[in-house]
């Protein structure tokens, strides 16, 4: 399915929508480029797991984790791996295969070790059709 945002609360709303759809022991690939909105479209996500906390891009310290919604939340963001091997360091098997949903931005960076199950929500500017505009695309939920 492709979604066309124009704003970034279009794209806020389409990941609390998708949130809401959510279910325990889903796996969802985030990716798009640096500035696109991952972050944006996690946070409402997250609102729509009924997540009220303020939810940051965990680039420093790989996952955060979110239980206050109706099911926990595993935000990754695996952009500083240097090796998927450091994803066993965390537990990350705890994670993909626990009773939340996982969020994982840059999942490229560790593809083997995604579940082939796994959903994909890829984010893409088009300067052409302004600042603001996202395409998102979803496939596998």
């Amino acid at each position: 399915m492709v979604y066309e945002t124009m704003c970034w609360e279009d794209t806020f709303n389409l990941g609390e929508k998708i949130g809401q759809q959510a279910k325990p022991g889903q796996v969802i690939c985030l990716n798009g480029d640096l500035g696109v909105g991952k972050t944006v479209f996690t946070q409402g996500f997250a609102k729509g797991l009924g997540i009220e906390e303020t939810v940051n891009s965990p680039t420093f310290t790989i996952i955060q984790v979110y239980d206050e919604g109706r099911i926990p939340l595993y935000h990754f963001d695996v952009y500083r791996i240097g090796d998927p091997e450091e994803m066993y360091e965390i537990g990350y098997e705890d994670y993909f295969f626990g009773e939340g949903v996982c969020l994982i931005e840059w999942s490229k960076l560790i593809e083997e070790l995604i579940p082939s199950d796994a959903a994909t929500v890829l984010i893409e500017k088009d300067l052409e059709k302004g600042l603001d505009y996202r395409k998102v695309t979803v496939e596998g939920l």
